[in-house]
C-alpha cells in the first residue's frame, strides 16, 4: 500500500537519521534505539516502516546513499558538454570524497548488508548503471562535436572510469588519501582526450 505523504515524510526521516548516524558513529554505532533517539520516532513506527528491522533500514539507506552519489555530482555530470565541463565535473567529484574521507555510509551499509546478496547488488547495479550512463552521453557528445576519437566505444570507456573510481574510493578508505582516485581520473580523461582533443586545442581547458 502506498504511504501517505505524511507516511512518506516519516520514513525519510528515518532514512536521513540513519545516514547522519552512521556517518558519525559507523554501522555498528546505529543501533535502531540510537536512530529511534535521533529521529525521534518509536519501535513500532520504526518496525512499520522497516518490517525486517536493522537490515531494512540499511538497504533504505544504501538506496538514499546511492541516490546522493549521483545528486552530489549534479549538475556538471548530466551536463558533460565541452572539456571545461569535464574538468569541472572532476573537481567537484575530488571534492566531495575529499569532504567524505574515509567514511562512506554507502559502502559502510552494503558491507554490513553482505555485498552477495540480492537486494545490496541491486542497489549496487542500480546506482554504477546510473551513473555510466550519464558518463558515456557526455563521451557521446564529445564524439559528436570531434573532441574525442569517434572510435571509442562510449559505454566501456565510462565503465573504465566508474572502475577507476570506485578503486580510487577504496582506496582511499582504506589509507585516507585521496592519491589513487585523483591518478585513476586523470588518467581515464587523459585516454578520453587523446589526439583529437589535442589537434582542437581543448586538452586541459
Amino acid at each position: 500500500m502506498p504511504l501517505t505523504p505524511k507516511g512518506a515524510a516519516t520514513r525519510q526521516r528515518i532514512v536521513e537519521g540513519a545516514a547522519e548516524q552512521i556517518r558519525e558513529h559507523g554501522v555498528f554505532g546505529a543501533r535502531l534505539e540510537d536512530v529511534m533517539a535521533r529521529t525521534a520516532t518509536s519501535k513500532s513506527q520504526l518496525f512499520h516502516y522497516f518490517p525486517g528491522g536493522k537490515d531494512d533500514l540499511l538497504l533504505a539507506v544504501a538506496r538514499y546513499e546511492a541516490d546522493r552519489v549521483i545528486e552530489d555530482q549534479q549538475p556538471e555530470l548530466g551536463a558533460l558538454t565541452s572539456w571545461g565541463a569535464w574538468w569541472q565535473w572532476r573537481d567537484k567529484l575530488l571534492a566531495r570524497y575529499r569532504a567524505q574521507g574515509a567514511n562512506c555510509p554507502l559502502h559502510t551499509a552494503l558491507a554490513q548488508l553482505g555485498r552477495a546478496t540480492d537486494a545490496a547488488r541491486t542497489v549496487t547495479c542500480e546506482l554504477l548503471a546510473q551513473w555510466q550512463r550519464q558518463l558515456a552521453a557526455g563521451i557521446r557528445h564529445l564524439q559528436a562535436d570531434g573532441a574525442t576519437d569517434p572510435r571509442l566505444d562510449a559505454d566501456r570507456e565510462a565503465a573504465a572510469l566508474v572502475a577507476g573510481i570506485q578503486g580510487g574510493v577504496l582506496i582511499l578508505m582504506a589509507t585516507g588519501t585521496t592519491t589513487h582516485l585523483e591518478a585513476a581520473l586523470d588518467s581515464g580523461l587523459a585516454r578520453l582526450r587523446g589526439p583529437a582533443a589535442d589537434r582542437a586545442g581543448l586538452a586541459g581547458s
